[in-house]
C-alpha cells in the first residue's frame, strides 16, 4: 500500500449515512445501480447520480473497496478490514466475497519494486470464480 495521504472523508449527509447503511447490510460486491436499487427497496428516495458519487468518493477515501467485473462494471462492498491492505476471491455469478490474505504476492510486488527501482508499490490482484452456492445451481 502506498504512504501517500488518504483524500479527506467527505462529510456526513443522510444520503452517504444511507449508503453506508446499506453496504453493511451485504458481504457481497454489487454495483452501484444494484445498490441502488437495494436502498429505493427499502424506501430510500436517495438518486442513482447521488449512489454513484457517494460509492466513488468511499472508494477514494479506502472506506470502501471496489473492483471490476469481467464486463468492466465497478463494484463495491464495504469490507470489515479497512485498515490494512487485502485481497478477495469473489463469486462472478453472484459477487459474493471472502477476504483472503497475500503475503506472497506482497513480498513479490515489493521485490519486483525494489529489484527496478521503484517504492511504494501498489498492487491490485482479484481472484474470482464460482462460490458453492452457484457451482450447485450450475450442475
Amino acid at each position: 500500500m502506498s504512504d501517500a495521504p488518504q483524500p479527506a472523508l467527505p462529510r456526513m449527509t443522510r444520503q452517504r449515512a444511507a449508503v453506508l447503511v446499506a453496504l453493511e447490510s451485504s458481504e457481497d460486491f454489487l454495483s452501484a445501480q444494484q445498490w441502488h436499487e437495494s436502498l429505493r427497496d427499502h424506501g430510500s428516495a436517495i438518486g442513482l447520480a447521488t449512489v454513484y458519487r457517494t460509492l466513488q468518493a468511499l472508494a477514494e477515501t479506502g472506506e470502501v473497496d471496489a473492483v471490476r467485473d469481467a464486463a468492466g462494471e465497478v463494484l463495491y462492498r464495504r469490507c470489515g478490514n479497512r485498515t490494512r491492505h487485502h485481497h478477495h476471491l469473489r463469486c462472478r455469478e453472484c459477487g459474493a466475497a471472502v477476504e483472503i490474505e497475500g503475503p506472497g504476492v506482497e513480498e513479490w510486488a515489493s521485490g519486483i519494486g525494489e529489484r527496478y527501482g521503484y517504492s511504494h508499490v501498489e498492487h491490485m490482484i482479484e481472484l474470482t470464480g464460482l462460490c458453492r452456492r452457484c457451482t450447485t445451481k450450475e450442475g
